[in-house]
């Protein structure tokens, strides 16, 4: 039987019987929440900078999202060895063939030049009426004088110390010819072994076995043996194969 505070036993179990107070109800205990036990500070899976919200303050990742997938381990590639070529026979080459060394192109012809006071040129000359035609003569003796041709061009002109100019047929004189510029023309060798002839934009031009057309400048003419190139006023330069 339950008592009141007041100390009085009632029947009833809700309010005392003879004063009627309610009796006291026992408070339930609040129900414990198991905390979890923090092990340590939280941290981004990202940077792994501290964590203190859902999304990282350093990176912005969502610490909520699937943490990406690891990086494969990128092991060095495997050599498989070829295997060796088995070795080719090659035959040897006969003792005449590989003792003969490369030997260059040699030029099989020997080639030169004459030079002379030509008085047919000339005249040729005088009767074309130049501007300086009256004042220029025909030199009473001019020996003739030979140039070997040798190498791959021969220049002809007349020597001047001052500009630098040293030709191959140098026709300074004496006697002179004043119709022949410094430097004239070229003789360049051709790859048969022949020769040619370039006007190297003369003053006076350069003809060809008493024509009278001139040769155009920079242009090559192939020589014969026994053309006559004609320069200057007087002077003949004759080709000749030795």
């Amino acid at each position: 039987m339950p008592t009141c505070a007041q100390g009085h036993d009632s029947a009833d179990d809700e309010f005392c019987d003879v004063c009627g107070l309610a009796f006291d109800k026992p408070t339930p205990a609040p129900a414990t929440v198991a905390i979890p036990e923090q092990t340590g500070a939280r941290t981004c899976p990202a940077c792994g900078a501290p964590l203190a919200d859902r999304f990282c303050e350093d990176c912005g990742a969502d610490s909520l999202a699937p943490p990406p997938p690891k990086p494969v381990a990128v092991t060095e590639p495997i050599v498989v060895a070829e295997p060796a070529a088995e070795p080719v026979a090659v035959s040897e080459p006969s003792p005449d063939v590989a003792e003969q060394p490369a030997t260059p192109a040699v030029r099989t012809q020997a080639w030169s030049v004459v030079v002379s006071a030509d008085r047919k040129y000339y005249e040729s000359v005088k009767s074309d009426g130049g501007p300086d035609a009256d004042t220029i003569v025909f030199p009473p003796y001019c020996p003739d004088r030979h140039f070997p041709l040798r190498g791959d061009q021969v220049s002809i002109g007349r020597r001047s110390v001052t500009r630098g100019i040293l030709p191959d047929i140098d026709l300074t004189g004496p006697p002179e010819d004043p119709g022949v510029s410094r430097l004239h023309a070229l003789l360049v060798s051709h790859a048969d072994g022949g020769w040619a002839i370039v006007d190297i934009n003369s003053a006076n031009g350069t003809t060809l076995n008493y024509r009278k057309d001139p040769l155009r400048p920079n242009t090559p003419r192939p020589l014969a043996d026994g053309d006559r190139v004609h320069v200057g006023a007087w002077t003949t330069i004759t080709i000749q194969a030795d």
